[in-house]
């Protein structure tokens, strides 16, 4: 099954509301899973990560310093 985009579940679940109770339930658990879908892009780093982050690279801000933070974010280490 492909990956939906929020907009089109957002309109599928408007069409499986008016369709009927049967799809009512559906539509309720769809509508549930799009508030879930975070965008890692919305998503900002935790205060120790970036403490740890200063403390391990030499340069902060940079890219590999963000990128090993997010990862140990990500993993929940920080």
């Amino acid at each position: 099954m492909a990956k939906l985009k929020k907009g089109r579940l957002a309109e599928i679940v408007k069409e499986l509301k008016g369709a009927s109770k049967m799809h009512l339930k559906q539509s309720k658990e769809i509508d549930k899973h799009i508030d879930d879908m975070a965008s890692p892009l919305d998503l900002k780093l935790s205060a120790g990560c970036k403490a740890a982050a200063k403390k391990k690279f030499d340069v902060y801000p940079s890219a590999y310093a963000n990128m090993w933070a997010s990862k140990q974010q990500k993993k929940g280490k920080c």
